[in-house]
């Protein structure tokens, strides 16, 4: 992942941040394409492996080739994913170092509005499958029902209006059904279709949803870790303010993200 000006380095982090969620998605993702056993698929932009997870373990794949940007998710994919059937490798969504028509299926998960040409890499990923293929991809909701990062960033503007530049739900537009199925017949997909995932995001208490935001890790927590500690301990306050707590302290959010997906034209 990449694109941004925050850090995108640490595997570990990025985990603590929104991994629990994300893999959530991720399943729901691979079982709404149904795919065949024994395809051969190319995870674009695998981050620290969840979506690659998935597929091996619920897709029966003959191979999964999960490819990133970052050096430090690559690693950390490579150490959490011990399926023989994984590979990684260190290489961007706009260039994929793979022939045309190499792979069956091509799947991105939560990254393609980090891609500072997402047109170009929805292209690339169409290239490196069969004719006939499939290319598919989920992105949060970020202006919408991605609520944990909603609340924060509602909250961080309400004490810094500079930083409404910075909130996902302004920054990345295609992350809505109707730009997706643009982008994906831009790149000259047939038959696209999108679909909602919600995944429930449900935290202990308020330590529980604030820590992760202290890792420094993607534009949420970077713009945390960016603030004085007056500043932070003030963003801290005012996202506790709006959060619906209940009487045992917990946190009941939900976490959506879009899915889109497309066929490669061809037999």
């Amino acid at each position: 992942m990449t694109g941004d000006r925050f850090r995108w380095v640490g595997g570990g982090a990025y985990e603590s941040f929104v991994g629990r969620w994300s893999r959530l998605v991720a399943q729901t993702f691979v079982r709404w394409l149904e795919l065949e056993a024994g395809a051969r698929i190319v995870d674009v932009g695998c981050g620290t492996g969840a979506l690659t997870t998935a597929v091996l373990e619920l897709a029966d794949p003959e191979a999964v080739v999960g490819v990133d940007p970052s050096a430090g998710f690559i690693e950390h994919a490579r150490e959490q994913t011990t399926d023989p059937r994984a590979t990684f490798a260190v290489a961007g969504a706009e260039n994929l170092p793979f022939e045309d028509g190499a792979f069956d299926v091509a799947v991105s998960g939560l990254v393609l509005n980090f891609v500072p040409e997402p047109a170009r890499g929805v292209a690339e990923s169409a290239r490196v499958v069969r004719p006939g293929g499939r290319v598919a991809a989920y992105v949060w909701d970020y202006a919408g029902r991605m609520e944990l990062l909603r609340h924060f960033w509602d909250a961080a503007v309400e004490l810094d209006p500079a930083a409404d530049g910075l909130d996902e739900g302004k920054r990345f537009p295609i992350c809505e059904p109707a730009a997706l199925r643009k982008l994906f017949a831009g790149a000259g997909l047939l038959q696209v279709e999108t679909h909602e995932i919600v995944a429930p995001t449900v935290f202990a208490d308020f330590d529980d949803y604030w820590q992760p935001f202290l890792s420094g890790e993607a534009p949420a927590p970077g713009y945390a870790m960016s603030l004085t500690k007056e500043r932070r301990g003030a963003l801290r306050g005012r996202i506790r303010q709006r959060l619906p707590t209940a009487s045992d302290g917990s946190i009941a959010l939900v976490a959506r993200a879009w899915a889109v997906r497309g066929r490669k034209e061809g037999p």
